[in-house]
């Protein structure tokens, strides 16, 4: 009898590890979105804390600044350098302008921003915020009547969706200079012909889709890190597992809303 019933077991095991997998995302998924849901009631409710808010921009933005200029500038030194290659067979290295720019504002230079500002700040968050859970300092925030989602995490997520549209023009116009510069004094392009070609393919639309791209990316990339930092569970273990999973995932989620948000606006 017990062999059948471990006989039976093993054959519907692998069914269960399936549904208790699906039950796992599902549940995720409902909290992150609840999370994104307290976070639109509490940015609207009084007091407001621009104290935090400003500490964060500081934090996410002018901190990661560096990080995105050269981000920026060598993506668009060796997209250059790649476009010329590419183009000098069939003799059209004046379009490399064109390439770099509409390449940056509409693609790299958000995608990019954004994943730098998500493994600088946003493993940051959390692991900070997962320190604070597994050391309690979360509910203590509960017991004096303060409520830590509006205080820890309604400031992270709308300095993200501030800021990384901010750093995202600064990569666009780093990343577009140094294609100028490897394309004119190091490929000889004419530099006539890369900023005529440049403006002339390129429209507004491009940019300002670029920045709503970056903006939803990071609300994304702010809103994983501190769900994975806010629930986080299990000690040190559990701060070190819930920086790794901020990361990973806000990568794997800015990549993903790429693809559609490119399906929607271009």
């Amino acid at each position: 009898m017990s062999e059948n019933k471990s006989r039976h077991k093993g054959l519907f095991y692998p069914i269960e590890m399936v549904g208790f997998w699906i039950i796992k995302v599902l549940d995720t998924l409902g909290t992150v979105l609840l999370m994104l849901g307290k976070f639109l009631v509490w940015s609207f409710v009084p007091p407001f804390r621009w104290g935090l808010l400003l500490k964060q921009i500081e934090f996410v933005g002018v901190k990661s600044t560096a990080v995105v200029l050269l981000t920026g500038s060598f993506t668009g030194m060796v997209l250059a350098l790649q476009t010329h290659h590419g183009l000098e067979p069939v003799g059209a290295e004046a379009y490399i302008g064109t390439v770099v720019t509409l390449g940056m504002l509409r693609e790299l230079g958000p995608v990019l921003t954004s994943l730098m500002v998500a493994a600088r700040a946003g493993s940051s968050m959390a692991a900070e915020l997962a320190s604070m859970r597994v050391t309690e300092q979360i509910d203590a925030l509960t017991s004096l009547a303060v409520e830590p989602l509006k205080y820890l995490v309604v400031p992270r997520i709308w300095a993200g969706i501030i800021v990384v549209p901010i750093l995202t023009g600064i990569a666009n116009f780093f990343g577009v200079l140094g294609g100028y510069f490897v394309s004119v004094h190091l490929l000889g392009v004419n530099p006539v012909l890369f900023m005529r070609n440049a403006v002339q393919y390129s429209e507004v639309d491009d940019l300002f889709n670029g920045l709503i791209k970056a903006a939803v990316f990071g609300l994304i990339l702010t809103l994983v890190s501190c769900f994975t930092g806010f629930y986080a569970r299990g000690g040190a273990e559990g701060v070190g597992r819930a920086t790794t999973t901020a990361v990973v995932a806000s990568a794997m989620l800015i990549i993903a809303a790429d693809y559609f948000l490119t399906a929607i606006m271009f």
